[in-house]
């Protein structure tokens, strides 16, 4: 089973989570990082791209066999609907198109999550601004681990585990720990998601949807690229709680590794966040920070030191814990 967690707990800090106050520090400093936010121009154009490269494999992919199928899944297919899951981030945050035009940011999200095969989009949004406001938070941050993760995911093969299964905590941690009551939306999506998976399926096999689907869980489960979901917020080191990757991975990431400068301004799109960085430079570089996917999740696996518990948290304003 290997060696067991050091930790018994989360961090539990009684600050305010650092990012609104770097925020006002630099903007103080720096005014000209406002010309940064708004929307990317060619983040919809990229969406395109990607969803058309998917379906295009669908020709390819239903002459595969098996073997051969989830060995695209896990080298080309899930690293695009990966990337195509963090276009979905970068609508969340209206970058599509602006915050004058939710609705058409709600649909490139939609649209970018089809080759994915489970319907995410809007859940995310819902979920994932609240973990921006409220960063650690005991009830509302669902990024956080549960204790039941933590407790049964506490050794080295265990974390192993965990990290595999990562897609599936990611996507039903929100609906027990904090459910929320369906939108519409909620329901588009899903339907939409089905007609597509169903029209895949009728014209192209079962074959082709399994492919959509275990490139999504491999991709987002024990994958270099899914290093930045331990990257962005578990403990490395005593008292940070966010931390930035500034490897090659970003080129297909929508720099998503710039994680504090998005942490601080989510209003400036992933092309621009190392502008933001080179502008606050005193800010980001003596802030601890990876240069390795790969190498956050052999640590976060081998490290006895890392592990579920290595997340910072905060009691929830206003209630009894």
């Amino acid at each position: 089973m290997g060696q067991h967690v050091s930790r018994n707990d989360f961090e539990w800090v009684y600050t305010e989570e650092p990012h609104a106050s770097r925020r006002k520090l630099i903007l103080e400093k720096y005014p000209q990082i406002k010309k940064l936010f708004g929307h990317d121009q060619n983040l919809k154009w990229i969406i395109l791209a990607m969803v058309f490269v998917q379906l295009a494999s669908m020709f390819i992919v239903k002459n595969l066999n098996y073997p051969e199928l989830i060995i695209l899944a896990y080298c080309f297919g899930g690293v695009i609907n990966h990337s195509l899951t963090l276009a979905v981030h970068e609508t969340s945050h209206n970058l599509a198109f602006g915050h004058a035009r939710p609705l058409a940011n709600r649909l490139i999200g939609i649209f970018a999550n089809l080759p994915v095969g489970v319907p995410m989009a809007v859940s995310f949004k819902k979920y994932h601004l609240e973990h921006h406001r409220y960063q650690g938070d005991e009830y509302l941050d669902t990024d956080i681990p549960t204790y039941i993760e933590a407790k049964l995911f506490c050794t080295t093969f265990g974390k192993f585990c965990w990290v595999l299964l990562q897609p599936f905590f990611y996507a039903f941690r929100p609906l027990i720990v904090y459910p929320k009551t369906p939108t519409t939306w909620e329901y588009i999506n899903l339907v939409v998601q089905i007609i597509f998976n169903g029209f895949v399926w009728y014209f192209f096999g079962g074959k082709v949807v399994f492919y959509f689907l275990i490139g999504t869980l491999l991709a987002l489960g024990l994958h270099p690229v899914a290093g930045h979901f331990i990257s962005e917020h578990y403990m490395f080191n005593k008292g940070y709680e966010t931390y930035s990757y500034y490897g090659s991975l970003n080129f297909i990431t929508f720099n998503v590794g710039y994680h504090n400068e998005h942490h601080d301004f989510p209003a400036v799109p992933g092309s621009r966040l190392p502008e933001v960085r080179r502008i606050a430079a005193e800010f980001y570089d003596n802030l601890p920070h990876h240069d390795s996917w790969t190498s956050v999740l052999y640590d976060f696996i081998m490290d006895p030191d890392v592990g579920p518990y290595s997340r910072i948290k905060r009691k929830h304003r206003g209630l009894e814990s």
